[in-house]
């Protein structure tokens, strides 16, 4: 994997991390505290654990899909699948957590998993089993964000 193909992924996953991360600072609130979640949440300290590693296999298993693509078509193809995921992915954040729009929000996370298994459909053959945790982990979040909607409206 060419280091200029790498680093070209990991400036705009790690920007839509921290946009997300921005966002969520509003997660020790008082509004969020309120809110009635499932029991199933996972502990607050799993978040930023969890999606460190999948923001990094994201940008490294993007870097070695684009530079093994086959054609030019195909990997910008595939950049602007990436685009529009870490568009969904840090504006997710900024739904819930800041303009507390929680219908919204779910039906935005239910597009992210989707978009995150078509980015996985795109992946790199020998990268694509690592990447499948992203959408995996993307369904249960719009499972998640779903039911606190259904659970506070």
């Amino acid at each position: 994997m060419r280091a200029t193909t790498l680093i070209g992924t990991v400036v705009p996953v790690a920007a839509a991390a921290v946009a997300g991360s921005l966002a969520t600072r509003p997660a020790e609130s008082r509004w969020y505290r309120r809110l009635r979640k499932p029991r199933y949440q996972p502990p607050r300290q799993a978040f930023p654990i969890v999606w460190t590693l999948l923001y990094a296999d994201l940008a490294i298993s993007s870097a070695a899909t684009i530079d093994r693509s086959i054609t030019r078509e195909q990997a910008l193809d595939y950049l602007r699948a990436l685009g529009v995921n870490l568009a969904l992915n840090a504006s997710w954040s900024w739904l819930f957590f800041n303009r507390h729009m929680l219908k919204t929000s779910a039906a935005v996370a239910a597009a992210l998993a989707l978009s995150s298994a078509d980015l996985t459909r795109r992946a790199d053959r020998r990268v694509a089993p690592v990447l499948g945790l992203y959408p995996l982990w993307c369904a249960f979040a719009s499972v998640l964000a779903a039911h606190i909607w259904q659970l506070n409206h």
